[in-house]
């Protein structure tokens, strides 16, 4: 991802009125690690994420956003292409033959 998540660390750390030290000692890394994320050079791994996030008392959807529109999109059709790869041609025809008369198009 080609996000910077560091302005929203930042802003929950502030919010609690900790210090990058604090958050430091708890996440068990180094101040300087907590601010290399909060300003954009390193990008914190999932797991820190997550346990972050655990202890903001936040989600990690309130943390670093909703996800991009277009990953649900994407995902959907990747679902789809799933599940056709799986279907006999036969199947393959009676389901391009619905879906035109559902899209009335046949």
């Amino acid at each position: 991802m080609d996000e910077n998540y560091g302005e929203q660390i930042k802003s929950y750390r502030i919010k609690l009125g900790l210090t990058q030290s604090q958050v430091a000692e708890e996440m068990e890394v180094t101040p300087g690690y907590i601010s290399n994320v909060e300003n954009g050079r390193t990008a914190m791994s999932l797991r820190f994420l997550i346990y972050y996030a655990k202890l903001m008392g936040v989600t990690l959807d309130e943390l670093i956003g909703h996800l991009e529109p277009g990953y649900k999109a994407n995902s959907l059709d990747n679902a789809l292409m799933s599940e056709i790869q799986e279907l006999t041609d036969t199947e393959k025809t009676k389901l391009l033959q619905t879906i035109k008369i559902w899209r009335n198009k046949a």
